[in-house]
């Protein structure tokens, strides 16, 4: 706990799972008539690509049956899809691989450079009657998928069998465990942002027996798979300049309910965060006695935005505008105004 800050006093606005998903990832309330871009495709945007791997990566895919209704959360929106995540498989299984990130055994790549030449001539004549705009993003993404194709280092960081069992072991051999692991190798090797869970479907949304299924079932693992991550980025020189945030989308009710459960809350919640220069050991802001409201110091989504930015070297006062030509502060606090770092 001495790598981390403890916020006791977050204030969000929405208390349904895909509503309070998609604001606590983007600082915005669903709009049917507007989509916001996610903090990771923002991070992705400012920071841009590094050592050829992609910038926002997801680990693993959701289990959610209606994922769908949370996609809005995670995308980049107007930024343009080259800011959407990478969305990884559960690396727990036996059988984890990446899709596509290896040549069939009959394919060189010497084989590729001669049909990209050839493909490239028939190319030519098209293009000269077309828009030539309406290629260039296309041949970025061919580019981006080859160079990650080719590239040896991509496919070893996304490799988990260049970890010893005992780093395996470590960090847990669960979905959650494995999915951290993962995310320290790809943040290593390059990737900008990482989002992970690995928790089954509403695992957390504990509105009967909330005492019983932290302390057997949610609390160890996430304990264990944290802090082994604090000190295994900290042994590798990486916690300095890497922001660590753990954090639901809400919190939960302060009372009991009838089921020995908490519900939804999101008036005054808690989450964790370190690394990237963020001061740890200490507690940010305070809640009432009953644990209800906020008694001390209210944190925002904008308010934390703003302080990740900061950490990770962003303008966090930086607008963008959308294509209706309205702007939106990158770090948008309750309200539409600008959130503003922690000390």
């Amino acid at each position: 706990m001495d790598k981390l800050a403890i916020v006791r006093s977050m204030h969000t606005e929405e208390n349904n799972h895909p509503q309070g998903t998609h604001y606590a990832l983007t600082g915005h309330r669903p709009n049917p008539a507007l989509k916001f871009p996610s903090l990771g495709s923002i991070i992705s945007k400012e920071l841009g690509p590094r050592n050829n791997l992609p910038p926002y990566i997801m680990v693993p895919e959701h289990q959610e049956t209606d994922f769908f209704s949370y996609m809005d959360a995670y995308t980049s929106a107007f930024l343009g899809s080259e800011y959407d995540p990478i969305i990884l498989p559960d690396p727990n299984q036996e059988s984890f691989q990446i899709p596509d990130l290896s040549l069939p055994d009959t394919l060189t790549a010497a084989d590729i450079a001669d049909r990209r030449s050839f493909l490239q001539a028939v190319d030519r004549g098209f293009r000269q009657k077309e828009k030539h705009a309406e290629f260039g993003k296309m041949d970025r993404f061919t580019n981006q998928a080859l160079t990650m194709l080719l590239s040896p280092r991509v496919k070893q960081a996304f490799d988990l069998s260049q970890e010893s069992e005992r780093t395996k072991d470590a960090y847990g051999r669960t979905r959650v465990g494995q999915s951290v692991l993962l995310a320290r190798r790809l943040v290593e090797a390059g990737c900008r942002f990482v989002t992970t869970s690995g928790y089954a479907h509403g695992a957390w949304d504990t509105h009967k027996d909330n005492d019983q299924r932290l302390r057997d079932k949610l609390a160890p693992t996430l304990d264990q798979t944290l802090s082994v991550l604090l000190e295994d980025l900290q042994q590798r020189g990486l916690l300095d300049s890497t922001v660590v945030l753990a954090m639901g989308e809400f919190g939960r009710t302060p009372h009991l309910n009838a089921n020995n459960g908490r519900d939804h809350y999101p008036d005054c919640w808690s989450l964790i965060l370190g690394g990237g220069g963020i001061q740890g050991g200490r507690v940010v802001g305070a809640s009432d006695e009953q644990g209800a409201q906020v008694a001390e110091r209210r944190v925002t989504m904008g308010d934390l935005f703003a302080t990740i930015y900061k950490a990770m070297g962003i303008d966090w006062t930086k607008e963008y505008v959308n294509p209706g030509g309205r702007p939106l502060y990158i770090a948008n606090s309750i309200d539409d105004v600008m959130g503003q770092p922690g000390p």
